[in-house]
């Protein structure tokens, strides 16, 4: 552990400002625990801040926007949460892709 941090508080801090310490954790943990939640924390909040971009040049779906940045909030809350529990929860779509990044890298 290149942090010296319990794998669980290095996971769920890896969410704490989405991609940014996803990026940060990734890049010095090695602990597989960690990396994937680090991984998922990037894929997941780029996905749906680019989605919540998307949205806002839509005119017709703009009402959505707010309902992603809610579903955000509360997709952070609960990542934060099942990494300290020392829980894999994958993010339906983004955890697959996550874990598949993580093979390739």
């Amino acid at each position: 552990m290149a942090t010296g941090l319990k794998k669980e508080t290095s996971a769920a801090l890896a969410y704490v400002l989405g991609p940014v310490t996803g990026v940060i954790f990734l890049i010095i943990e090695k602990d597989p625990f960690v990396r994937f939640h680090a991984m998922q924390s990037i894929t997941t909040f780029v996905g749906l801040i680019a989605l919540q971009w998307i949205l806002t040049f839509t005119v017709i779906l703009i009402f959505l926007v707010p309902l992603v940045g809610i579903l955000m909030f509360v997709l952070w809350l609960l990542l934060i949460y099942k990494a300290w529990q020392g829980e894999s929860w994958e993010v339906p779509v983004f955890g697959k892709f996550a874990k598949q990044l993580l093979k390739k890298a």
